[in-house]
């Protein structure tokens, strides 16, 4: 029993993120917030996972899972809905925006993709959702990408709420969170990934493992539950 990735059909490179495949009959899995958004196929019907600002601790029955995980701040794109109607919400697709063919999760994305321009509300191109993500990635303060992106910090926060979920600081966080767990889970030490993910000391790394992962830096670092 596991979870696996595989890359996506190269027609969504630019939207999805990974294919993956979950295993059924564990009893308790961590699910840490990452930036994405992810569409899941759960007792065959197609469930929105929507932007997460802390861990979820959850079970999985008997039967295999699959999922599609979008780019950050893609998915609300394609749904026409804002992002912050969805933070740490598991909702029905149809309950959102009902689409035709859902015999795949490739086809419920290439029919989503397909209806963009109606549906598309935010103020963005693609280009630039994919450069504000880096850029906050990388730690750069919230004032240099609104400066950048020709908006004030006000602007900024409300189109990335729209977009992401929640604001850029807090993006910026979590993005900063999920390069320090794949360090962490690769076997560095936490001086070494509290330096290379931009923490300030090793203090700050726990307290931020602590608020995303509701655990240990040790706990998170080996995987376990």
């Amino acid at each position: 029993m596991g979870y696996r990735e595989t890359a996506p059909p190269t027609c969504f490179h630019d939207l999805v993120e990974t294919a993956w495949t979950a295993d059924g009959g564990v009893d308790a899995v961590r699910i840490l917030p990452d930036g994405c958004m992810d569409l899941i196929v759960v007792d065959g019907r197609v469930v929105i996972a929507g932007p997460d600002t802390s861990a979820l601790i959850t079970s999985r029955g008997p039967q295999t899972l699959t999922g599609l995980r979008f780019r950050p701040g893609v998915l609300p794109r394609l749904l026409g809905v804002p992002a912050a109607r969805l933070v740490g919400q598991r909702v029905p697709l149809d309950d959102v925006r009902p689409v035709r063919n859902q015999t795949s999760l490739a086809a419920v994305a290439a029919e989503l993709s397909s209806r963009r321009e109606q549906t598309e509300t935010a103020p963005w191109s693609l280009a630039a959702l994919q450069y504000v993500t880096t850029t906050l990635a990388t730690g750069a303060p919230v004032e240099q990408v609104a400066r950048e992106t020709g908006w004030s910090s006000r602007t900024l926060q409300r189109q990335c709420q729209a977009v992401y979920g929640y604001g850029p600081a807090m993006l910026r966080r979590i993005l900063r969170f999920r390069r320090a767990t794949v360090l962490l889970q690769a076997g560095r030490s936490p001086a070494d990934v509290a330096a290379a993910a931009g923490y300030a000391d090793q203090p700050h790394l726990h307290r931020e493992v602590r608020a995303f992962a509701g655990t240990t830096v040790t706990t998170l670092a080996t995987g376990e539950r």
